[in-house]
């Protein structure tokens, strides 16, 4: 499978493996066929009285990597959501995305799941008239598509009203299938590619989890099956993550995400390495187990200064390690730390507790809890400045 095509792809096969063997197994994600087109226009409003729409997002907030088209919006990373406020009794939700999944949220209560819902604009009916908030959230982790969402709309009598605020805080996090949240919410661990995608669910993984715990925006920019320098069992030697980190669009090569300038987290959170150490090295692949420590050393000590000069010393980076990896990601912090650069930090995923319930041997959504748990109290105790 090719990361960087555009062509229908046939998703990867893959086996869950023993608990004793592997601290997880990372696979990629089945792959859809790449498809977008332009949904409804949406509406925009002051407080009670039309403005000019300029925009979906004029009219919704959002944190996630979008990618601006005016009457629509198009992305491809996961937990990429739209907050609003609709007035009336009616909300309609435009979408044109046939692979992923989305949780719909009114008022903070969950009434919805569209499952691919390709080009609709899906109503919700029957509210009290009365002012709503209204979220909707990308569950699913579908780098082979674009998604496209074309705002929110008022039923007649009703109206979409002036965009939240943004949140203060700001937290990126990056990562793969673990960050991902794939198959968190499945009852087995031996789940068919259809399962993967309906029970991942990136809005409770621990990312989306810790942020909601500080009251923060956040960006999932995770890719299923991808590491710093070798994926998961040697596959797609010609990319890694670092191939898509700086898209909006994962499956349009050379894509840069055009940052707003309302992007500054002051704290980004990295968690990758599981795919290049959880299979072993093949004997048609360029590496030794000693050369692939070593490069995976390099490339994060890069992938780490990449960071640093695009967020500046005011951004507090933190490097996870955990399983196989643990001891690399500390000797690269620790030499960051030892060249003067105290903004960097080390945090051991501690898997005490954890249950890797998840499809094919990946956290569960209770594993997700037990993380967000630990890592919330790791961040807090960090006094960050923001």
């Amino acid at each position: 499978m090719k990361g960087t095509s555009m062509t229908r792809r046939a998703p990867w096969q893959w086996r869950g493996r023993p608990r004793a063997v592997l601290t997880a197994v990372v696979s990629l994600s089945a792959v859809l066929s790449s498809a977008w087109g332009t949904a409804g226009t949406a509406q925009a409003a002051t407080a009670d009285r039309p403005v000019p729409a300029t925009g979906v997002l004029a009219q919704v907030h959002t944190a996630g990597r979008v990618q601006d088209a005016g009457e629509t919006v198009r992305y491809s990373w996961p937990g990429v959501y739209f907050e609003g406020i609709v007035r009336g009794t009616g909300v309609g939700i435009v979408l044109d995305d046939p692979a992923a999944d989305y949780d719909v949220r009114i008022d903070g209560t969950t009434i919805a799941t569209l499952v691919a819902p390709g080009d609709t604009t899906h109503w919700i009916n029957g509210l009290s008239d009365t002012t709503h908030t209204v979220r909707l959230v990308k569950r699913t982790d579908s780098p082979g598509d674009t998604s496209t969402f074309g705002g929110f709309l008022a039923a007649p009598g009703g109206a979409v009203l002036s965009r939240p605020a943004a949140r203060d805080r700001q937290i990126e996090f990056i990562g793969d299938s673990l960050t991902v949240g794939y198959g968190n919410l499945s009852t087995s661990r031996e789940c068919t590619s259809d399962q993967v995608r309906r029970t991942t669910n990136a809005d409770v993984g621990y990312g989306a989890l810790t942020a909601r715990r500080l009251n923060a925006d956040y960006q999932i920019n995770g890719y299923s099956g991808l590491g710093m320098v070798r994926n998961y069992n040697g596959g797609s030697p010609d990319v890694t993550y670092r191939t898509f980190y700086d898209r909006a669009l994962l499956n349009v090569p050379g894509d840069v995400w055009q940052n707003p300038g309302t992007w500054r987290p002051r704290l980004v959170v990295v968690n990758l390495g599981t795919n290049d150490f959880s299979t072993p090295v093949r004997p048609d692949e360029p590496w030794t187990p000693d050369s692939l420590a070593a490069a995976y050393r390099t490339a994060y000590r890069d992938f780490l200064q990449k960071l640093r000069t695009r967020y500046g010393t005011g951004t507090t980076l933190v490097a996870v390690g955990t399983g196989q990896f643990a001891a690399h990601v500390q000797q690269v912090v620790k030499a960051r730390n030892d060249a003067g650069d105290r903004g960097v930090r080390y945090w051991f995923l501690d898997d005490t507790g954890l249950d890797f319930q998840g499809c094919h041997w990946h956290y569960s959504a209770h594993d997700d809890r037990l993380i967000a748990d630990r890592l919330t109290s790791f961040i807090s105790g960090l006094r960050l400045n923001w």
